[in-house]
């Protein structure tokens, strides 16, 4: 398909890419994100190289959100480079690809991570996250989204 610039609307194969349309989650998109998909989510190591780890992930407004221990791997990378790359597909279509490129414009502690730790954790496992350890949640502004 080649390089898009980010100034040009791009929505062939479903892609969506430009500035003014990658901030709103693609409706295809959100209701995957909605569901109880395994993410994988990329984030570069202090050296370039790339880090990915499975996670839950949800939607909070039209943000995607995904959390972790304040000192992971995936946290500490974050905060250093607030580039990320996020692969999955719905557990009813493991063949949709639903990618989402995009930076980490905010994170959140205490009790207003926890209501969204808490919804995010409901989806896949009925109740809330257990609170033996400290959890933040990277609010992920999408530049870049494609579905199947």
């Amino acid at each position: 398909m080649g390089v898009v610039p980010m100034s040009k609307v791009h929505q062939s194969n479903n892609v969506v890419a430009s500035p003014e349309t990658a901030k709103a989650l693609n409706p295809d998109i959100r209701a995957v994100l909605d569901g109880t998909p395994l993410a994988h989510v990329a984030t570069v190591l202090p050296d370039g190289a790339p880090h990915s780890v499975p996670v839950w992930i949800g939607t909070h407004g039209d943000h995607v959100v995904i959390f972790s221990g304040p000192g992971s791997r995936k946290a500490r990378n974050l905060r250093r480079d607030p580039r990320v790359a996020i692969s999955l597909t719905p557990p009813d279509r493991p063949f949709t690809p639903v990618l989402i490129r995009g930076r980490v414009v905010d994170w959140l502690d205490g009790e207003r991570a926890w209501e969204i730790v808490d919804r995010v954790a409901a989806k896949y496992i009925g109740g809330p996250y257990s609170r033996e350890d400290a959890r933040v949640v990277a609010i992920i502004e999408p530049d870049w989204q494609s579905h199947g």
